[in-house]
């Protein structure tokens, strides 16, 4: 989301308010949802990947376990899977019964491959993405004054970013209101950018 709230900044921060017509409004708005629609495409592509990537490494992980010689390597297989925070907190009798598990474990026919699960997950990404653009170009579809659509335009998109951000704080265990409060600092700076240059600054 913050991802798509920064391109669609860059398209609406690029409208020469004071000279703006409704084309001008119209090519703007096509331009920033065509963007942002390709743009949560490629996210879920990648969101997609990524699951697929770690499906694979679990699957080489039970391979490697499986193959392994000796009951030491295939523990030290394990360990290497696991998160660090984790592994150190592993008693030898934890990693002993994972391995044999693990070894019980029957192996799958085929290869790696996407779930239900996933695909609905790249869709969430890929909404998520792209609806993040509709409350931002929503002013330019109401309001025939181009000033006061950009005005409210980037407000709205200053309170999702700092949303988002205050979101992402949270999640990675730093203080939230620093985190939103960076994240409305970078629109900032980009809509501010993107004026100088739109106005011929």
């Amino acid at each position: 989301m913050l991802f798509g709230l920064i391109m669609v900044l860059t398209f609406t921060g690029s409208l020469s308010a004071a000279e703006a017509g409704r084309s001008e409004v119209r090519t703007m708005l096509i331009g920033a949802l065509g963007c942002n629609l390709a743009w949560g495409l490629i996210d879920a592509i990648m969101y997609l990947m990524g699951c697929l990537s770690e499906r694979a490494a679990g699957l080489r992980t039970l391979v490697a376990v499986q193959r392994a010689t000796t009951t030491e390597e295939a523990q030290g297989v394990i360990l290497q899977a696991v998160p660090p925070v984790i592994g150190r907190v592993l008693t030898p009798a934890d990693v002993e019964r994972i391995r044999d598990e693990l070894t019980r474990t029957r192996l799958p026919a085929n290869r790696a491959r996407l779930v239900g699960e996933d695909w609905l997950g790249a869709a969430g990404v890929f909404l998520l993405v792209f609806a993040s653009t509709i409350p931002v170009v929503v002013p330019f579809m109401l309001l025939d004054e181009a000033t006061v659509a950009l005005r409210l335009s980037n407000a709205i998109a200053m309170a999702m970013m700092f949303a988002c951000g205050y979101a992402f704080g949270h999640l990675a265990g730093y203080r939230g209101w620093l985190t939103g409060g960076s994240m409305v600092l970078l629109g900032g700076l980009l809509v501010t950018l993107t004026l100088t240059i739109a106005l011929g600054g």
